[in-house]
C-alpha cells in the first residue's frame, strides 16, 4: 500500500546536556583544559548503513586498511562515544591518522560523524563541506529551506518515511497521513481556523469523492475541453521548462497531477492542495491505477497563499479550475511569481465572468459593486480576461497569453 510501518521520525534536541550541565559540543571544544562531561546514558545512536567499498573482514583488532575512509571514521565515532570514558577517539591498530586515503585527520572526521549521529540536522562544518543537504521544500513560516531526514527521493514512500525540519525556526514537519503537511498550522494541537466557504467545501469527504465522478465532467457545459485536451494544452505551454519540477497547485483529487507524473516530462511532480480529503482521494486513485509508488510524485498539503518553497525554486506551476476558489487570488499569484525560477511558467484555467455565474456584475460598469454585494451572493470569484491579465502582470509575470472557449479560459504567464 505504500504506507510505512514505523512511527514518524522524532527529532532529538540539538545539544545533549552532560552531567556537569554543559553541552556535549562545549565539552568537546574545551577538552584540552577541562575534564569533559560524560555523555548521558539516554542518548541512542542512529544505525549507520553499510558503506560501499568496506571490507567485510576488517575490524578494530584485525585491520588491513581496506575499509573506506568514511567507514573508519564512523567506527572511530561510535567507539569514542559508546565505549571510551572520554571524548577522545581511541587509537586504532591501523593508525587512522596515517592512512593516506583519508583527506582529513581521522580524529576530526570521527568527531563530525559522532555529531551527526547525535543530531542529524546539526550543520557540521569541515574543510570538505560547509553546506548541509537541503530539499526543494521550505518552511511556510519563515521560507527557510527544510532539512530532510530519511530516504532520498521525491516519491510517496520516500516522502512518507522522511521528516523535515526548518533550518531557522526549528519547526518540524512529518507525514502523518498519505501526504506531507506543510501548512503553518501543521502540528498545532489547540488552534484551528476555518477558511471561506468555497475553500471549506472542497475539504468535504463527499465532494472529494464526487469530484472525478461527475463534478468535474460538468465543466464541459461551460466550454472546458476535457481532461485530455486540457492536459495537452498545458503541456504545450510547459515545453520550455520540460525536465524541471512541476507543482500542481489546488490539485484536487490529482486529475492532472497523475497525468503530469506519468508523462515522464518532469523530474518531479508535486500535487499540492489545502484539502486533506482531496489528497487522500488522489492517493486512492494512484493505488487503483497501479501507478508505481516510486514515480516522482509527492502529495503535499499547503496554503496557496503561503507556498512552502524557496524563492526561484520551481520550474512550472499548474492551477486547473482553481483560481475562482482562492480566498485571495492576488496573494496566490504573487506567491506563484515568487517561487517560480526565472523563465518558469505558470498555467491556469478558470471560468470567465458571465451573466450566468456573475449576474449583473459581469457588466464592466457594475464590476466595482461586486466588492460590496458579491461576497453575499456568490461563493466564487469570477474574473474577466482583462482582470486576469492585469493580475498576472501586476504580480511580475510577463508573456501573458490565453485561449478562450465560451466561459472557459486557459491563461499563462512567465517569470522574467
Amino acid at each position: 500500500t505504500g504506507r510505512k510501518s514505523a512511527a514518524p521520525l522524532q527529532y532529538r534536541d540539538a545539544t545533549a546536556e552532560g552531567a556537569n550541565g554543559r553541552s556535549w559540543r562545549h565539552a568537546r571544544a574545551h577538552h584540552h583544559h577541562h575534564t569533559p562531561a560524560p555523555l548521558p546514558s539516554s542518548i541512542s545512536f542512529l544505525p549507520f548503513p553499510s558503506l560501499p567499498g568496506a571490507s567485510p573482514g576488517c575490524s578494530q583488532r584485525d585491520c588491513n586498511c581496506s575499509a573506506s575512509p568514511m567507514e573508519l571514521a564512523v567506527r572511530a565515532a561510535a567507539a569514542s562515544c559508546s565505549s571510551s570514558p572520554s571524548l577522545h577517539p581511541p587509537r586504532f591498530p591501523c593508525r587512522l591518522g596515517r592512512n593516506p586515503a583519508l583527506p582529513l585527520p581521522a580524529r576530526h572526521v570521527a568527531v563530525a560523524a559522532a555529531a551527526i549521529a547525535l543530531d542529524p540536522f546539526q550543520e557540521i562544518k569541515t574543510e570538505l563541506n560547509d553546506t548541509p543537504k537541503t530539499e526543494v521544500f521550505a518552511c511556510p513560516v519563515c521560507y527557510e529551506p527544510l532539512i530532510r531526514k530519511g530516504p532520498p527521493g521525491m516519491n510517496l514512500p520516500a516522502i512518507y518515511r522522511s521528516g523535515f525540519k526548518c533550518s531557522k525556526c526549528n519547526k518540524s514537519f512529518t507525514s502523518k497521513d498519505v501526504f506531507l503537511d506543510l501548512t503553518v498550522t501543521s502540528g498545532m494541537k489547540e488552534y484551528s481556523e476555518l477558511k471561506p466557504a468555497r475553500t471549506e467545501l472542497f475539504r468535504s469527504p463527499l465532494v472529494s469523492f464526487l469530484y472525478e465522478r461527475g463534478w468535474r465532467q460538468n465543466f464541459n457545459r461551460s466550454g472546458f475541453p476535457g481532461r485530455d485536451e486540457e492536459f495537452q494544452m498545458a503541456q504545450d505551454y510547459f515545453k520550455p521548462v520540460a525536465g524541471g519540477i512541476l507543482v500542481d497547485v489546488s490539485c484536487g483529487s490529482g486529475l492532472f497531477s497523475r497525468k503530469f507524473a506519468s508523462s515522464g516530462a518532469y523530474s518531479a511532480v508535486i500535487a499540492l492542495d489545502f484539502s486533506e480529503n482531496m489528497l487522500r482521494q488522489c492517493y486512492d486513485y494512484i493505488r487503483q491505477e497501479e501507478t508505481p509508488m516510486n514515480t516522482n510524485l509527492a502529495l503535499v498539503r499547503a496554503d496557496i497563499s503561503r507556498l512552502p518553497f524557496a524563492s526561484c525554486s520551481i520550474d512550472a506551476i499548474h492551477a486547473g479550475a482553481a483560481i475562482h476558489c482562492w480566498p485571495s487570488p492576488s496573494n496566490a499569484i504573487a506567491e506563484i511569481s515568487r517561487v517560480l525560477k526565472p523563465g518558469g511558467v505558470f498555467v491556469a484555467t478558470t471560468f470567465l465572468s458571465t451573466p450566468t455565474n456573475s449576474g449583473p456584475f459581469s457588466i464592466d460598469a457594475l464590476r466595482p459593486l461586486r466588492q460590496i454585494v458579491g461576497p453575499v451572493n456568490s461563493s466564487y470569484n469570477f474574473f474577466t480576461e482583462g482582470e486576469l491579465k492585469d493580475l498576472c502582470i501586476s504580480c511580475g509575470l510577463v508573456n501573458y497569453s490565453s485561449k478562450v472557449q465560451r466561459s472557459f479560459i486557459m491563461f499563462s504567464g512567465q517569470k522574467p
